[in-house]
Protein backbone atom coordinates (compact mmCIF):
# COMPACT_ATOMS: atom_id res chain seq x y z
CA UNK A 1 0.00 0.00 0.00
CA UNK A 2 1.50 3.66 -1.22
CA UNK A 3 2.10 5.82 1.34
CA UNK A 4 -0.60 8.77 2.46
CA UNK A 5 1.16 11.68 1.75
CA UNK A 6 2.61 9.84 -1.52
CA UNK A 7 -0.20 11.33 -4.29
CA UNK A 8 -1.68 14.37 -2.24
CA UNK A 9 -0.45 17.97 -2.06
CA UNK A 10 1.69 19.61 0.17
CA UNK A 11 0.70 23.02 2.01
CA UNK A 12 3.53 25.25 3.42
CA UNK A 13 2.89 27.48 5.69
CA UNK A 14 5.19 30.41 7.85
CA UNK A 15 5.55 33.83 8.21
CA UNK A 16 6.53 36.16 5.40
CA UNK A 17 10.31 35.65 4.58
CA UNK A 18 10.64 31.80 6.12
CA UNK A 19 11.13 30.44 2.78
CA UNK A 20 8.27 28.75 2.07
CA UNK A 21 8.69 29.51 -1.77
CA UNK A 22 12.39 28.61 -2.16
CA UNK A 23 11.88 25.30 -0.01
CA UNK A 24 8.89 24.31 -2.26
CA UNK A 25 10.77 24.70 -5.29
CA UNK A 26 13.41 22.30 -4.02
CA UNK A 27 10.54 19.81 -2.71
CA UNK A 28 9.48 20.26 -6.39
CA UNK A 29 12.61 19.09 -7.68
CA UNK A 30 13.04 16.36 -5.62
CA UNK A 31 10.43 14.89 -5.44
CA UNK A 32 9.11 15.63 -9.64
CA UNK A 33 5.89 17.34 -8.73
CA UNK A 34 4.71 20.61 -9.54
CA UNK A 35 5.08 23.78 -7.89
CA UNK A 36 2.53 26.77 -6.99
CA UNK A 37 2.93 30.06 -5.43
CA UNK A 38 -0.22 30.93 -3.99
CA UNK A 39 0.71 34.57 -3.85
CA UNK A 40 1.92 34.02 -7.35
CA UNK A 41 -1.28 32.40 -8.54
CA UNK A 42 -3.74 34.82 -7.41
CA UNK A 43 -1.69 37.71 -9.19
CA UNK A 44 -2.10 35.85 -11.85
CA UNK A 45 -5.55 34.66 -11.50
CA UNK A 46 -6.38 38.85 -10.46
CA UNK A 47 -3.97 40.48 -12.96
CA UNK A 48 -2.23 42.62 -10.32
CA UNK A 49 0.16 42.15 -7.87
CA UNK A 50 -0.62 41.98 -4.26
CA UNK A 51 -0.20 45.01 -3.52
CA UNK A 52 -2.52 46.28 -5.87
CA UNK A 53 -4.57 44.43 -4.62
CA UNK A 54 -4.98 45.58 -1.11
CA UNK A 55 -4.58 48.74 -1.92
CA UNK A 56 -8.12 48.34 -4.16
CA UNK A 57 -9.77 45.97 -2.34
CA UNK A 58 -7.76 45.70 1.23
CA UNK A 59 -6.93 42.80 3.13
CA UNK A 60 -10.35 41.22 3.66
CA UNK A 61 -11.22 41.04 0.09
CA UNK A 62 -7.57 39.72 -0.12
CA UNK A 63 -8.13 36.59 2.40
CA UNK A 64 -11.39 35.86 0.82
CA UNK A 65 -9.22 35.41 -2.15
CA UNK A 66 -6.74 32.81 -0.42
CA UNK A 67 -9.80 30.76 0.74
CA UNK A 68 -11.24 30.40 -3.02
CA UNK A 69 -7.70 29.86 -3.92
CA UNK A 70 -7.06 27.08 -1.84
CA UNK A 71 -10.45 25.58 -2.02
CA UNK A 72 -10.05 25.00 -5.68
CA UNK A 73 -6.67 22.87 -5.66
CA UNK A 74 -7.86 19.53 -5.99
CA UNK A 75 -6.18 16.58 -3.92
CA UNK A 76 -3.19 15.83 -6.88
CA UNK A 77 0.08 15.75 -5.51
CA UNK A 78 1.16 19.51 -5.99
CA UNK A 79 3.61 21.74 -3.80
CA UNK A 80 2.05 24.71 -2.38
CA UNK A 81 3.51 27.81 -0.86
CA UNK A 82 0.72 29.38 0.80
CA UNK A 83 0.92 33.43 1.81
CA UNK A 84 2.21 34.07 4.94
CA UNK A 85 -1.91 34.88 6.23
CA UNK A 86 -3.56 31.79 4.11
CA UNK A 87 -3.58 28.90 7.32
CA UNK A 88 -3.80 31.71 9.81
CA UNK A 89 -7.81 31.13 8.94
CA UNK A 90 -9.15 27.75 10.64
CA UNK A 91 -11.36 27.38 7.85
CA UNK A 92 -8.01 27.30 5.00
CA UNK A 93 -6.58 25.05 7.36
CA UNK A 94 -9.01 22.28 7.29
CA UNK A 95 -9.34 22.99 3.35
CA UNK A 96 -5.75 22.60 2.71
CA UNK A 97 -5.15 19.04 5.96
CA UNK A 98 -8.52 17.89 4.16
CA UNK A 99 -6.74 17.58 0.67
CA UNK A 100 -2.88 16.95 1.76
CA UNK A 101 -0.46 17.85 4.69
CA UNK A 102 0.31 21.16 6.09
CA UNK A 103 4.22 21.62 6.81
CA UNK A 104 4.69 24.67 8.91
CA UNK A 105 8.04 26.17 8.39
CA UNK A 106 9.31 27.64 11.53
CA UNK A 107 11.85 29.86 10.83
CA UNK A 108 13.26 32.68 13.24
CA UNK A 109 11.82 36.33 13.29
CA UNK A 110 15.78 37.82 12.51
CA UNK A 111 15.76 35.41 9.67
CA UNK A 112 12.19 36.47 8.24
CA UNK A 113 12.90 39.83 8.89
CA UNK A 114 16.14 40.30 7.28
CA UNK A 115 14.49 38.19 4.11
CA UNK A 116 11.46 40.90 3.90
CA UNK A 117 11.97 44.52 5.46
CA UNK A 118 11.24 47.20 2.79
CA UNK A 119 9.58 44.86 0.10
CA UNK A 120 7.42 47.08 -1.40
CA UNK A 121 5.50 43.39 -2.86
CA UNK A 122 4.43 42.53 0.71
CA UNK A 123 2.32 45.22 1.66
CA UNK A 124 2.29 44.09 5.83
CA UNK A 125 6.15 44.06 6.05
CA UNK A 126 6.44 47.17 4.05
CA UNK A 127 3.69 49.21 6.06
CA UNK A 128 4.79 47.71 9.54
CA UNK A 129 8.05 48.34 11.87
CA UNK A 130 9.80 45.61 13.14
CA UNK A 131 8.20 45.62 16.63
CA UNK A 132 4.86 45.32 14.43
CA UNK A 133 6.24 42.71 12.23
CA UNK A 134 7.33 40.74 15.50
CA UNK A 135 3.90 41.30 17.60
CA UNK A 136 2.48 39.50 14.45
CA UNK A 137 5.01 36.72 14.02
CA UNK A 138 4.54 35.54 17.81
CA UNK A 139 0.66 35.88 17.24
CA UNK A 140 0.92 33.67 14.46
CA UNK A 141 3.38 30.86 15.09
CA UNK A 142 0.50 29.06 17.29
CA UNK A 143 -1.90 29.20 14.71
CA UNK A 144 0.94 27.91 12.18
CA UNK A 145 1.76 25.05 14.63
CA UNK A 146 -2.16 24.29 15.44
CA UNK A 147 -2.86 24.50 12.00
CA UNK A 148 0.09 22.10 10.67
CA UNK A 149 0.43 18.40 10.37
CA UNK A 150 3.98 18.87 11.08
CA UNK A 151 7.05 21.24 11.78
CA UNK A 152 10.54 21.25 9.86
CA UNK A 153 12.87 24.25 10.97
CA UNK A 154 14.09 26.54 8.64
CA UNK A 155 17.40 27.31 10.24
CA UNK A 156 18.74 25.18 7.50
CA UNK A 157 19.50 24.93 4.07
CA UNK A 158 16.24 24.63 1.12
CA UNK A 159 17.79 21.41 0.14
CA UNK A 160 18.18 19.85 3.51
CA UNK A 161 14.37 20.91 4.64
CA UNK A 162 12.86 19.65 1.70
CA UNK A 163 14.77 16.48 1.75
CA UNK A 164 13.57 16.53 5.84
CA UNK A 165 10.24 16.90 4.55
CA UNK A 166 9.86 14.31 1.75
CA UNK A 167 11.69 11.87 4.50
CA UNK A 168 9.22 12.63 7.57
CA UNK A 169 6.58 11.66 4.86
CA UNK A 170 8.05 9.02 3.01
CA UNK A 171 7.76 10.87 -0.17
CA UNK A 172 9.93 9.11 -2.84
CA UNK A 173 12.56 11.33 -4.44
CA UNK A 174 13.03 10.89 -8.23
Amino acid sequence: MENYAQNKPIFLCGFMGSGKSTIGKQLARLSGREFIDMDNYIEQQQSMTIAEIFEKYGEEYFRELETTTISSFDSSPVIIATGGGTLLSEHNADIAKNLGIVVYINTDFEICYNRIKGDVRRPIAYNSTKQQLLERYKTRKPLYMKHSNSVSSGGYSPRAIAKTILAQWQIKEI
